[in-house]
């Protein structure tokens, strides 16, 4: 084992001597280990990413929060991600010029990095749902904003425009077709924030990154714990609801240098145009639009509308 990654795992209150610690999973943006004391208990640890999340004190409160809320509304402490202090009861340590955290394993747990089939599509989508739901009455207000502006799409379309007038690339030519498709929906793809500016949508507590591969299931294919809190955010709820259709739409993973794999899941599409089963979707939707109780069901009902269309464009010019 790095002995560099044994004196992280000594600052936390681990119930034993760390014996092995090895790279994890599929992250894109923290560096996550999976670490095993002589007792055999495991725990992952992870590296956090400051450079995306700069205000980790930040982050770490909104973990902490949310966490600690979550597990008054359950008796399973699988259901829930279990932060590990250190040693001076911290949620996180500042060590080797990095930023590092350790939960609890979640043990006897499955992680899809795509639907295999459509129940796990819609498993994924109640799982996200009741997330939104237990957190319905969370004090929203009291979280950081840990990547401002990071559903904000005209905010996008600013960051576009600056940067093809800058074109430091050189590449604009290249993208015209590109370009002008995202062009002539600029207008479009703000309905959501203005509404938002206008205070007709409530700010909620949001996940802001569901995909199947943020889910941990059990081996009978049930949710058991929402996982990868670091976006946990205010935004409204249709937020979630877009994140998940495009991600779970999708052949390709999400970062497949394959164009041709990026294509449509028929079986999902059909579903969702399915009256049986759009009924079974809506269970999930419900839980989300119970957040929003205090909207009205035509104005809930025109959100949810415009959301997968408007993700769908607004991806399409992030970064």
């Amino acid at each position: 084992m790095n002995e560099n990654l044994f004196e992280v795992l000594r600052a936390f209150r681990l119930d034993a001597k760390p014996v092995s610690c090895e790279p994890y999973g599929c992250g894109h943006i923290n560096v996550t280990y999976l670490a095993v004391t002589e007792s055999g208990r495991r725990y992952i640890l992870q590296k956090i990413n400051n450079n995306t999340f700069r205000d980790v004190a930040g982050l770490m409160e909104n973990i902490t929060a949310v966490t600690e809320f979550l597990r008054t509304k359950t008796d399973d402490p699988r259901s829930v991600l279990t932060l590990v202090k250190t040693h001076d009861g911290a949620s996180y340590l500042h060590a080797q010029d990095s930023y590092w955290r350790v939960y609890d394993f979640v043990e006897d747990s499955i992680c899809l990095q795509l639907p295999e089939t459509d129940e796990d599509f819609y498993q994924s989508a109640v799982g996200f749902g009741t997330f939104q739901q237990l957190l319905t009455d969370f004090p929203a207000a009291k979280l950081h904003e840990t990547i401002p502006n990071f559903h904000n799409t005209p905010d996008r379309y600013r960051a576009l425009l600056e940067t093809l007038e800058r074109d430091p690339m050189h590449r604009a030519a290249q993208v015209q077709p590109e370009i002008e498709f995202a062009l002539a929906r600029q207008a479009e793809m703000a309905a959501l924030q203005n509404a938002l500016d206008a205070g007709e949508l409530p700010l909620r507590v949001t996940h802001n990154d569901t995909k199947i591969n943020n889910i941990l299931f059990d081996r009978q294919g049930r949710v058991l714990c929402v996982i990868d809190l670091d976006t946990v955010l205010r935004s409204p709820c249709f937020n979630d609801f877009g994140d998940a259709i495009r991600t779970y739409a999708n052949h390709g993973r999400e970062d497949d240098e394959n164009d041709k794999n990026k294509t449509l899941r028929d079986v999902i599409v059909q579903d969702l145009k399915s009256k049986n089963t759009e009924a079974r979707y809506q269970i999930a939707a419900q839980n989300a639009i119970a957040a929003n109780k205090d909207n009205s069901i035509s104005r809930n009902k025109k959100a949810w509308e415009k959301t997968v269309k408007e993700l769908k464009k607004s991806l399409g010019v992030k970064d």
